[in-house]
């Protein structure tokens, strides 16, 4: 089933009274528990793509069926209770409040969210809960500025969770990332994606996307391509980051 479905997606901004056609006509669903990675060269519309299919940016025309409601018909106030509730993020820039310790970043969004009747002391739990799960426990009560990049995008990833959203959506999360920590930060991505959270990622690593069980290929705001990565535990990562590499070539990336 799917969970998100994207018809006929526009994004057209205006920059002295010229028109800049972003994103044109896009198609696309991403079924329930699917790992999705969209990738392309610089300003070919991925980025445009992720935050019009999540409701942070308004779309031109189109529409975007989100578990059966449309985002691009929702009024200012249902669009950000749904991202609140049912979507998590997770960007390259680790966006969190600097008066606040990881652990109350990690929980802000639940305190915010109307959803959940639990109370702040379970709230509270369920945010250990998932930093003992993606090994940063130690620093729930550190300030931001007091942990590695890769301890504070794995707490952003903690963060996107707390409201057990229904997807996922990622921008370059391994971006600002050493590759070892880049690898462990995948690592917890994919092992999310396991338990069945699905999941829609931008990135430009090669090595990430073909963690993914699919690939979408952008280029001038159209989708050119679709990969589908071979599944089974006998194909290797090596394996799968060439066969994904050799069919960007052909795309031209």
């Amino acid at each position: 089933m799917a969970v998100l479905e994207v018809k006929d997606l526009c994004k057209t901004y205006v920059v002295n009274k010229r028109q800049n056609n972003v994103l044109k006509n896009v198609n696309f669903a991403v079924e329930d528990g699917e790992m999705v990675a969209i990738m392309g060269p610089s300003g070919s519309g991925k980025s445009t793509l992720l935050y019009a299919v999540s409701g942070m940016d308004a779309a031109t025309s189109g529409n975007v069926m989100f578990e059966g409601k449309d985002l691009t018909r929702l009024n200012n106030k249902d669009l950000a209770t749904l991202r609140l509730d049912e979507m998590g993020f997770i960007f390259q820039q680790m966006y969190m409040m600097k008066n606040l310790t990881i652990l109350d970043n990690i929980v802000l969004p639940a305190m915010e969210s109307k959803k959940s009747k639990e109370s702040k002391k379970e709230k509270l739990e369920r945010g250990e809960e998932l930093m003992r799960k993606l090994g940063i426990m130690e620093v729930a009560d550190n300030d931001i500025n007091e942990v590695s990049g890769g301890q504070l995008q794995r707490a952003c990833i903690c963060r996107s969770m707390i409201n057990k959203p229904k997807v996922l959506f990622a921008d370059e999360p391994t971006g600002a990332l050493n590759r070892t920590a880049s690898n462990e930060v995948m690592e917890e991505l994919v092992k999310l994606n396991q338990e069945g959270t699905t999941i829609m990622m931008v990135t430009h690593d090669v090595k990430v996307a073909a963690k993914c069980s699919r690939v979408l290929y952008i280029v001038d705001g159209n989708i050119k391509g679709e990969y589908i990565s071979p599944e089974g535990a006998d194909v290797q990562e090596k394996d799968r980051e060439r066969r994904l590499n050799n069919w960007l070539m052909e795309l031209g990336w």
